[in-house]
């Protein structure tokens, strides 16, 4: 069996190869198989926490030995057994003894052996599987993670043949059994409809978890039952409104982030609580007058405690540990409690230096700190009075476009979508972040393969032309170009292609602008309208279309590119004869005037309440990318 090592081998690893290391290897291929079972069990004597013999075997070839003498049929099952053991052992050591494991193709090998009939065989396989899985250097795509693999494991009886382990009398099986539903139920609408209808000795497994989630129960019990219920509920298998999610998982959760529960349990509540309340408005309402859970979350921040008041080195080095993790939570947890409530936001705006710390976290050397940070100013940014306000007194445009300028996809894309918000028209900070370079910057996110940031680009540069400067619409035209327009008109994503018909419509307002774009680009506008005219188009962007038309015919001079155009006036004509599609203004008896503000589309930018999402970026982020993974 072929199994590549570490290379280069290091010749002070060599020189430490011990003669007793070689006799340990050359004991597997003698001929008597009680002589080679007797080497097998001295092998796991020998490299038990002793890391340097287990590197010495590696290097001398005993896992290839041992994976063949596994899964030979001729070998008992005590021998494979064994080995088994000795591989697990193995595992243990450092990350490069469980790349060469891997190398070796250990997982296959370890897989097989589960179809064993013998049980201490198949728990010596999971113990190595479970060593080399918890490994951070194995690659995620070994692990069913995903929801084919949650499908699977569901057409193949999980569910029914872990539900009775919920009753067992060892709280070791009821915590793996508890801990392999929230895995399935995560994200999974099929297995979530399926688990509310499951009974146990006569109970549904809700009410079950409900009862493992009461004070009286081990905390780690407590967080994982609160998680099973989180997912079911986001899944759409338990209502928003259900008590067992409002007067108890919602409960439970915020008291797992008080000061007298442990960092790590402080982290995971925050975390789950903060995936549960993220698209309901009620929940969030209710969790953030729950046990003053705004300002107890302000206490996440505070650590590491002082250098000076901590005399137990071990207490410093976990609060270290834990510092980063922990405000990431809190980040997390705020943007989803000010997803939607001006109230609350006003209310964590106004948290002690809060601004300050999440300005601080936009330059945390953690990137999920700093993803976290930029979700909750992007959450912020959803209210104009803030954007009025704390974001200008902060300079948060700043640091903002420092994050911008290099950052892995994951936070472009929600520093992007915050831009968006700061480029608003009533937003103090669109005037400095014109002026440090932004129309190049988001010009070149529109060419990105990445959907979601081609989106953001564009309706970024849709808000600034809103009402903007000649000056301005000049600068976007020139940077994006033509060629890259049309692009983005023929976008197959469709958000993409409504916020560049409104980029256009932004940039063809007010006559003298409207005359003046169209002297230089009307050719290729009128070719890009009659194009989408005539394209299989929803309703939706064909209005859009149609209200550019409009736009251009409020021109002094514009106008005749319409009027001159036989093949437009036509389609208009047809779409002035179509039931509740609009038609260009001017043409039907409707005074002449730019459409910047079509009814199904636009409402006035004035007040809070009216504001449009098409333009105030609002969309919310993904779960399954920002929180941890399930347990």
């Amino acid at each position: 069996m072929a199994c590549l090592l570490e290379t280069p081998i290091r010749m002070s690893v060599l020189s430490e190869v011990t003669a007793s290391s070689r006799h340990y290897v050359d004991r597997l291929f003698d001929p008597d198989p009680q002589k080679v079972l007797q080497g097998v069990i001295d092998m796991k004597n020998a490299v038990i926490g002793n890391n340097k013999q287990k590197a010495n075997l590696i290097v001398l070839g005993a896992v290839p030995r041992l994976l063949y003498l596994l899964q030979q049929e001729t070998s008992s099952t005590e021998l494979k057994t064994e080995c088994a053991v000795v591989l697990g052992s193995l595992a243990m050591g450092t990350e490069n003894n469980v790349k060469s494991l891997l190398d070796c193709h250990i997982i296959p090998a370890l897989l097989q052996g589960l179809l064993s009939p013998d049980l201490k065989f198949i728990e010596a396989c999971l113990r190595c599987l479970r060593t080399i899985f918890t490994s951070p250097v194995t690659p995620e795509e070994l692990l069913y993670t995903g929801p084919d693999h949650q499908t699977i494991l569901f057409n193949h009886g999980a569910v029914q043949n872990i539900a009775h382990l919920l009753t067992s009398l060892s709280y070791k099986v009821r915590m793996q059994a508890l801990k392999c539903f929230s895995v399935l139920a995560f994200e999974n609408p099929q297995v979530s409809m399926t688990l509310v209808n499951v009974l146990v000795d006569g109970e549904l497994l809700p009410q079950i978890f409900v009862k493992m989630l009461q004070r009286d129960k081990p905390i780690e019990m407590q967080l994982t039952s609160a998680k099973c219920l989180t997912y079911m509920c986001r899944a759409g298998a338990i209502r928003t409104d259900d008590n067992c999610i409002v007067l108890k998982t919602l409960p439970c959760l915020v008291r797992m982030c008080s000061k007298e529960r442990l960092l790590e349990e402080r982290v995971e509540g925050a975390e789950t609580l903060a995936y549960l309340i993220e698209p309901d408005v009620e929940l969030q309402r209710i969790a953030s007058i729950t046990d003053h859970l705004i300002a107890m979350l302000a206490d996440y921040f505070k650590y590491p405690s002082s250098v000076s008041a901590i005399t137990d080195i071990k207490r410093l080095d976990h609060d270290l540990k834990h510092a980063h993790e922990l405000r990431q939570a809190a980040f997390k947890l705020y943007a989803s409690l000010g997803a939607n409530d001006e109230d609350i936001r006003k209310k964590i705006i106004e948290t002690e230096n809060m601004m300050d710390r999440i300005v601080t976290g936009l330059s945390e050397s953690s990137v999920k700190v700093r993803l976290a940070a930029v979700r909750c100013l992007h959450s912020l940014s959803r209210s104009v009075q803030q954007l009025r306000t704390s974001f200008q007194d902060h300079a948060v445009w700043k640091p903002l476009m420092k994050v911008l300028q290099n950052a892995p996809d994951e936070i472009l894309v929600v520093a992007s979508s915050m831009l968006c918000n700061l480029l608003l028209e009533f937003s103090p900070s669109k005037e400095p972040i014109l002026e440090s370079g932004a129309v190049e910057l988001l010009c070149g996110l529109t060419q990105s393969e990445n959907p979601a940031l081609r989106v953001n680009g564009i309706w970024a540069l849709m808000n600034m032309a809103f009402q903007a400067e000649q000056k301005i619409k000049a600068d976007i035209l020139r940077s994006l170009s033509t060629e890259q327009l049309f692009r983005l008109l023929s976008d197959s994503d469709l958000n993409v292609l409504m916020k560049t018909l409104g980029l256009l419509r932004n940039l063809l307002s007010t006559r003298p602008h409207i005359d003046k774009i169209m002297s230089t680009h009307g050719k290729q506008i009128m070719q890009a309208v009659t194009l989408i005219l005539e394209g299989e188009h929803n309703i939706e962007v064909k209005e859009q279309t149609l209200c550019i038309l409009a736009n251009i015919a409020d021109g002094t001079t514009a106008k005749d590119l319409i009027m001159t155009n036989d093949d437009i006036l036509q389609k208009i004509k047809y779409y002035m004869g179509k039931d509740g599609t609009a038609a260009v203004p001017g043409m039907m008896g409707v005074p002449l005037g730019t459409c910047e503000h079509p009814t199904s589309l636009f409402k006035e930018v004035q007040e809070p309440a009216s504001f449009d999402s098409f333009y105030l970026h609002k969309s919310p982020w993904t779960a399954g990318s920002c929180f941890a993974k399930a347990v």
